[in-house]
């Protein structure tokens, strides 16, 4: 079932027997989560409302047998178990047992859950199994991907409408190109500009570049981009500023080898003539990411490319070792990468 079509169903307070709600986008997930208990009604833990985690879910079978004393339905939640994963042919755990006797009872008994039994479950993901199968046959699911930015823009927009706070597309596409696509992340940016313009105000380009808060995808790109034009003093600043803001500096190596790669990619499949969308492999809320990557690209030959992706691997292991601290071997490689000549290998600088 798509977001859209199950947020209608829920807006006029109908509940289907059976849920999977499962996916990336968290704050959207949660939000339907919360209707779905709204339009249950009271709530009493262990009596008509329960909860059962990787810890308790072998007792599923044994809530739904039990009844809700003194209220017409029982709300079960099944939340980050994993019963939702498929199992190794070559391994057979009580999870994937429990996975088939939910499903057989499932289908046995569906007259008596419909009337006695909301059943929620809840996962990071899932993949293509009978218990899914039975789900979607007798309630729904629903896979919360993260949203297209047409999708994110047309919600922004009626939170900014609330508030009677005018903003264009172009505006709110650069608060995502800062934000990213996050919608808990949004939704918090929005209100902050809304509260800086007031009843009334317009939010500018200027605002989301001064107020909005940077994702880390965007500071990686910005420092990719001055990487490109050569302004070590610009791409040590930005280093320096995700530090400033907690980033382990693990996870920026992580994502500076990430996008280089994607930009490797890039720079091989157009020299090869080979579709760009799918050599990336992007999600169809990410295609906005590819003309970004095909102007970095232009910045670097595939050779450059090629020397940063091994200098990254290479400071990667021999800090994992001792034989040098990350952050100053990082600080190394950026400035290797971006002086005037091309090294062929960056670790002269610091040994």
């Amino acid at each position: 079932m798509q977001l859209e079509k199950l947020e209608q169903e829920l807006e006029t307070k109908t509940l289907r027997p059976i849920y999977a709600f499962y996916g990336e986008e968290q704050y959207l997930l949660e939000n339907c989560v919360n209707k779905i208990k709204k339009i249950f009604g009271q709530i009493i833990d262990g009596i008509n409302y329960v909860v059962l985690d990787e810890n308790s879910v072998s007792n599923v079978i044994s809530e739904l047998e039990t009844p809700s004393f003194g209220y017409e339905k029982k709300l079960i939640i099944l939340k980050k178990t994993g019963i939702l994963k498929k199992e190794a042919k070559t391994k057979k755990t009580n999870i994937s047992f429990l996975q088939e006797d939910l499903q057989n009872y499932i289908e046995t008994n569906i007259n008596q859950i419909k009337d006695t039994v909301i059943l929620l479950i809840i996962d990071e993901n899932a993949d293509k199994i009978k218990l899914l199968e039975t789900v979607e046959k007798h309630g729904a699911i629903c896979n919360f991907e993260k949203l297209k930015p047409i999708s994110i823009i047309k919600r922004l927009k009626k939170i900014t409408a609330l508030y009677k706070v005018n903003i264009d597309e172009k505006t709110l596409n650069k608060l995502i190109e800062v934000s990213g696509t996050s919608m808990q992340v949004l939704i918090n940016e929005i209100r902050k500009l809304i509260e800086y313009v007031g009843d009334g105000g317009t939010i500018t380009t200027k605002d989301v570049e001064t107020l909005a808060t940077p994702a880390i995808d965007s500071v990686v790109f910005d420092l990719i981009n001055y990487l490109g034009n050569k302004n070590i003093n610009k791409s040590l600043e930005t280093l320096h500023d995700l530090l400033y803001l907690k980033e382990p500096i693990q996870m920026i190596l992580i994502m500076l080898y990430r996008n280089f790669k994607k930009i490797y990619l890039v720079k091989l499949a157009q020299n090869s003539g080979i579709n760009v969308a799918n050599v990336l492999e992007l999600k169809p809320n990410q295609m906005f990411l590819i003309n970004k990557y095909k102007t970095q690209a232009k910045y670097f030959s595939e050779k450059q490319l090629r020397i940063f992706l091994n200098h990254l691997i290479e400071l990667d292991e021999r800090s994992k070792v001792g034989n040098i601290d990350l952050e100053i071997g990082l600080e190394a490689v950026l400035c290797n990468f971006a002086g005037k000549e091309e090294k062929s290998c960056y670790i002269q600088t610091y040994t």
